[in-house]
């Protein structure tokens, strides 16, 4: 059990050139905003080495210093870029008052093994940097286009009155045009139509394929695992193209019915994925006592089985309604114009008229997508928690 490290001050020679190093990444993206990015970035590393040094060895109070590098970096960044140069700066202060006294303490050891040696506590640290370095990478696009959707021009920038924070650049015109426009309209009305129906039916063949292959008497089980969640391994384009030719061979192409098996097809595996899971953890016993009791198999499965994996059974649920909803390669090639989606809606307008209202809807397929995840992560801890896996 890992104990509580003593905090003992380190030398400057240990901080100080960790506060240069990330005052020099900050420095990097001012410098290049500004237009100069080796520039910034020699001046971010010196800047911020020199103010650990003050804060700790000149002036020796945490508190004054953290506030001066708040108020310091914030005039400094109201003197480059206005009002958002402001905000930015102060957090950049915030973070590097913060990042000073955490090292020159030693704080960041608390939480810690007293017993890991320096190699090990510079990969955990390291490791941690590397993950929230990849979790900006990904997140940064979302982040840049959610503001764009509110744009009071018809463009794909941030105009000057957005920077300044006025409210002349803000605007929800394209969320107006989104529920106004025909186009649009349709579309939302055949994602609305086609997601839950093709998530009805992968959740009704996954859950009992996933039953069935649970169980150890199926033989080949492995294989039949592998066939039913290939079309999460194989090239979403290859799918599409194997359904278009079998679907105009059968006369389900261009057809709803045609648009919902594909999806489904494409909805089944998470399913799978996430009852197996959860079936993991199940007691066989309940069935067999529920068997011995007079139980039939059927109000075995909805009075014992289904309510303890009914967690595994809506997260696929879930996963499957994301999918088809978001999906739009496979709707390309099997549907026609009037089964035209959302995400089909959107390819078409980045194609052929840019329009922000791709922006707007992009916005809210986020924001649907986000609150689904939040949804599944309650799911899969109230899972745990009926299992025994986690304190309640």
């Amino acid at each position: 059990m890992a104990g509580k490290t003593p905090i003992s001050r380190k030398p400057v020679n240990f901080y100080v050139p960790i506060v240069a190093a990330f005052g020099a990444l900050a420095g990097l993206f001012v410098g290049t905003a500004q237009g100069s990015g080796f520039l910034g970035l020699i001046i971010g590393a010196v800047l911020l080495g020199a103010m650990a040094f003050v804060a700790t060895q000149i002036i020796k109070t945490e508190r004054p210093t953290k506030w001066g590098f708040t108020v310091l970096l914030a005039v400094g960044g109201l003197l480059l870029g206005g009002i958002p140069g402001l905000v930015i700066g102060a957090l950049f202060g915030w973070f590097f008052g913060w990042l000073t006294w955490w090292l020159y303490e030693g704080r960041y050891r608390e939480k810690l093994a007293p017993y890991l040696t320096p190699g090990q506590v510079l990969w955990h640290f390291t490791f941690r940097v590397i993950c929230g370095a990849i979790f900006v990478f990904l997140i940064t696009p979302i982040l840049v286009v959610m503001p764009l959707s509110f744009n009071s021009q018809d463009f794909f920038t941030f105009t000057p009155e957005m920077l300044r924070f006025e409210a002349e650049g803000y605007s929800l015109k394209h969320y107006r045009d989104f529920l106004t426009n025909n186009d649009w309209q349709n579309a939302l009305r055949n994602s609305v139509l086609i997601a839950p129906a093709a998530t009805l039916l992968s959740v009704s063949f996954g859950t009992l394929a996933a039953i069935g292959l649970s169980s150890e008497h199926v033989p080949f089980r492995r294989a039949i695992m592998a066939i039913l969640i290939s079309p999460m391994i194989v090239p979403l384009i290859i799918s599409a193209a194997g359904m278009y030719f079998f679907y105009s061979r059968i006369g389900l192409q261009g057809t709803y019915f045609g648009v919902v098996l594909a999806h489904a097809a494409l909805g089944i595996p998470f399913v799978i994925i996430t009852v197996t899971a959860t079936l993991v953890g199940f007691d066989r016993s309940l069935t067999r006592a529920a068997a011995n009791m007079g139980a039939n198999p059927v109000t075995t499965f909805f009075r014992v089985q289904m309510p303890l994996i009914l967690p595994g059974v809506i997260s696929g649920g879930l996963f499957a309604f994301i999918t088809s909803f978001d999906e739009v390669v496979v709707v390309l090639f099997v549907g026609s114009a009037g089964q035209k989606t959302l995400p089909w809606q959107m390819f078409t307008g980045l194609r052929e008229q840019i329009s922000p209202t791709i922006l707007a809807v992009a916005t809210i397929l986020v924001t649907l997508s986000i609150l689904l995840l939040a949804t599944v992560e309650l799911l899969r801890r109230r899972s745990e928690r009926l299992r025994g896996m986690s304190p309640g």
